[in-house]
């Protein structure tokens, strides 16, 4: 850690710590972009007010803009900002859980940075587990002797996996579920297996994914995962 890091971590706290841009970053949460007027009814504040919220963030590293003429829409600067929040929201849920009220996709199924959240990305940390194929604790996880040979037929060499420069795997709690789901490289791993047999799609317009007919068939038949009972949860 560097000499700046406690003053870096004390000024991104600051920006955060003002109910209104909080607000403004909840709003921004799902990953779409939204015009200063918008954030300015979800912080419930004047426009004026809202410009200095939002200026203070920017200049925070926390937002970016998009500009296109006159037009300024509002995103969150990186996937490390959104992995941030999501990491917040865990901790101010476990303080006071509360019923869910936001997007039912994105509690579907998200992406946290490059690995899956939500609904789905626990149930699947957890039947990876239940079955003995993943053994996760505080500070990190391994594959099982069975586990290596399920992820194989599934696509996923996790001794490649184990050979890459960032952490294999670990627990990362769920800010909508309160329950972990699976990060580091085998959790970015087994998202992009995801991905590329279609079984989940992106959507341009925020962190929520859609799983698709063929994702929901396979997820039933290889993980032991009904989507249709996560949406009914």
């Amino acid at each position: 850690m560097t000499r700046s890091s406690p003053a870096s971590m004390a000024e991104i706290a600051a920006a955060i710590g003002v109910p209104a841009r909080a607000a403004i970053l909840t709003a921004l949460f799902g990953g779409g972009t939204m015009m200063a007027k918008e954030l300015a009814a979800e912080a419930g504040v004047a426009a004026p007010t809202a410009s200095l919220h939002l200026a203070r963030l920017v200049d925070a590293g926390l937002l970016a803009v998009d500009r296109r003429g006159r037009i300024a829409r509002f995103r969150l600067a990186s996937p490390a900002v959104a992995q941030l929040l999501e990491a917040m929201l865990a901790v101010a849920t476990e303080r006071a859980p509360p019923s869910w009220r936001g997007d039912p996709a994105l509690r579907l199924a998200r992406t946290c940075y490059d690995h899956l959240a939500g609904q789905l990305g626990v149930a699947l940390t957890e039947t990876l587990q239940a079955s003995g194929n993943l053994v996760l604790g505080a500070d990190g996880g391994e594959v099982t002797a069975s586990g290596a040979a399920f992820l194989a037929g599934f696509g996923i060499d996790s001794n490649q996996v184990a050979s890459g420069r960032r952490r294999f795997c670990r627990a990362c709690m769920d800010w909508s579920e309160r329950r972990p789901h699976l990060a580091g490289g085998l959790g970015a791993a087994l998202a992009e297996r995801c991905f590329a047999r279609g079984w989940l799609t992106r959507r341009p317009d925020g962190r929520a994914v859609t799983v698709t007919p063929v994702g929901a068939e396979g997820f039933a038949a290889t993980f032991g995962v009904s989507v249709a009972a996560l949406r009914a949860a």
